[in-house]
């Protein structure tokens, strides 16, 4: 689910790919993009939940999402060609945010296939083809991070949850946080602030 102050001017539902599984249990998982009149300018939003079971599984979501979030400016999103009922082309902006449950720790795999990986001498640069983890970028995801509480044990924690921004957004990147006091679910909201 999408929720904003802004107009949201289309939003669609993009599933994932997925294997069938005899055990556990797989659900379909997908991505809610939304296309919100923010006052920057039109940006992309999508709500975002990978598989929990199969790592092979969260790459190929993930690639399948790095083509739709880059592929979109040729793709278009939820409408194209309304000229044909008279009707104003939607914007088609570049940059994007991506929220949700990754299901996957930092610096996995699946987390590097998201961001890229890192370089021994340069770091993780800031390049197109990869978004960027809102917390990482600002010193903000430390080994002691996590986003996820065990339900009957606390004390077992992981980081599955993220922002990530397209590398165009990174310059407005002002703030990043974890809400650690937040009840209600065992997962915590992590949010960030765009100048």
């Amino acid at each position: 689910m999408i929720l904003s102050r802004w107009p949201i001017l289309a939003t669609r539902l993009i599933p994932l790919p997925r294997t069938r599984t005899i055990s556990p249990m797989n659900l379909q998982r997908g991505a809610t993009e939304a296309l919100i009149a923010t006052p920057g300018g039109p940006l992309r939003v999508y709500s975002v939940h990978l598989d929990h079971v199969l790592p092979a599984e969260r790459i190929a979501q993930i690639r399948y999402l790095k083509d739709r979030l880059l592929g979109y400016p040729l793709e278009g999103g939820a409408i194209t060609g309304a000229v044909d009922f008279g009707l104003a082309e939607p914007p088609h902006p570049e940059d994007f945010v991506v929220m949700g449950d990754f299901n996957m720790e930092p610096e996995t795999t699946e987390y590097n296939t998201m961001v890229g990986a890192r370089d021994a001498y340069y770091g993780r640069s800031l390049r197109l083809e990869n978004p960027v983890d809102v917390l990482a970028h600002l010193g903000r995801l430390t080994p002691e991070s996590y986003s996820w509480l065990h339900p009957e044990n606390p004390e077992k924690r992981m980081h599955l949850d993220y922002c990530f921004l397209s590398a165009g957004l990174v310059p407005r990147l002002t703030d990043a946080w974890t809400d650690y006091d937040a009840k209600g679910s065992d997962h915590l909201p992590v949010g960030f602030t765009l100048s």
